[in-house]
């Protein structure tokens, strides 16, 4: 569903394009895409659009996109809703995140399926323009090891199941296009080989499997890791594990949750100095919690408690987190000294590629989508913009 809206023209700021960084420039944007951008020195006509002047030291960035979050402002994908969808749509560009994957967790068969019908039929048929876009479903479980269960409810969790698969993906519309699951379980490889094959992320997690059967998996199609280091067998001198693949095997590229309670900030550090730019995604993992006082909320059936920074189980396991993607990007930043460029990749660049949505999303090029966001020196969100609307101006 496209919202109509007036062309707009940003103006006087620093522009992060495909080419580099125009230090004071301009960009365009009609009927929901960039169609010009450059040097203010280069702007000739600005009649017909709805202009904004940004102050100098302000930044647009390609939009955010947050391939794992299962909720934010008291909803969750799991309500199996069109008003939760809709919730998460419209706030998540208060952090700068311009599109995402619907993220499911562990639950009964019976749940599972009313969440893919529900996101499915709101992806195809009732997402508007002017809001944060979902790309698709992350299917994170039940295809999980109980060993490795944190938040997700292990007396649900099962064999990878091809055909329970496609039924899936048919009661979805086609739009799963990333499915969590562990590697050394009984039918994984097959699964994997069949997810490659339909362009379908397999991503390796909630796992406890050796560096050799990620070997395995990698050979068979994967070529992803959900939130590195977190409900994976770590590394250890005499068995890399999980962790150690995702350093050693190239072609994984890996998520990690960067709130500095899931991850410590200096194996943040290491994790960028080993796998760069190109092989790192900034995930929140988010639940319904976000944007909301401390107290107690719900995740997959189970009561979780939220105080401060932190969501966990009432036995202390941790439950997702409520971490907005803006906050992960001043946290990397702070804790490895990157670059504004090394952040793109990050937030940007690498879930646009893993997802196959790099010809319209991910960068600023003209003929692409208008997702953009606008940030100021302290990598607070001013303003985003989703496929040529505005979807959240914060005013002074």
């Amino acid at each position: 569903m496209n919202v109509s809206h007036a062309p707009l023209l940003l103006k006087g700021m620093k522009i992060y394009t495909e080419q580099g960084c125009i230090k004071k420039g301009y960009l365009k944007t009609r009927d929901n895409i960039i169609v010009e951008v450059g040097s203010i020195k280069e702007l000739i006509n600005d009649e017909g659009y709805k202009v904004i002047e940004l102050p100098a030291h302000y930044k647009v960035l390609p939009g955010f996109i947050d391939i794992h979050i299962h909720g934010a402002n008291g909803a969750d994908v799991m309500d199996a809703t069109e008003e939760a969808l809709q919730t998460m749509a419209t706030s998540l560009p208060g952090e700068g995140t311009t599109s995402f994957l619907a993220t499911t967790m562990t639950q009964s068969q019976e749940k599972i399926e009313r969440a893919l019908s529900n996101a499915g039929d709101f992806i195809q048929h009732k997402q508007a323009s002017n809001h944060a876009e979902i790309l698709g479903i992350h299917l994170e479980g039940p295809f999980v090891n109980p060993k490795k269960a944190g938040a997700q409810p292990a007396e649900y969790m099962e064999h990878p199941n091809l055909e329970l698969l496609k039924k899936w993906q048919a009661l979805s519309l086609e739009t799963i296009k990333l499915v969590t699951l562990a590697p050394e379980l009984p039918g994984a490889l097959e699964l994997i080989s069949y997810l490659h094959d339909n362009d379908i992320v397999a991503s390796i997690g909630h796992s406890d499997a050796t560096f050799e059967e990620v070997e395995k998996a990698v050979q068979a199609g994967s070529n992803h890791v959900t939130h590195l280091f977190n409900q994976m067998r770590g590394m250890h001198h005499r068995e890399p594990g999980v962790a150690g693949a995702a350093f050693l095997l190239e072609s994984l590229k890996a998520e990690i949750i960067v709130d500095g309670i899931h991850v410590h900030p200096e194996m943040v550090k290491l994790a960028f100095l080993q796998k760069k730019k190109e092989g790192l995604l900034l995930i929140t993992d988010s639940m319904r919690a976000k944007c909301l006082k401390n107290g107690h909320y719900e995740l997959g059936g189970q009561d979780v408690v939220v105080k401060g920074e932190m969501a966990t189980l009432v036995d202390g396991t941790l439950a997702g987190s409520i971490l907005k993607i803006n906050q992960a990007v001043k946290n990397f930043i702070n804790y490895t000294n990157c670059t504004v460029d090394d952040i793109i990749h990050m937030t940007s660049i690498n879930p646009a590629k893993q997802l196959h949505v790099y010809d319209r999303k991910g960068s600023i090029s003209v003929g692409k989508d208008a997702d953009l966001v606008i940030l100021d020196s302290e990598y607070d969100v001013k303003m985003t913009i989703c496929r040529g609307s505005i979807a959240f101006n914060r005013k002074e």
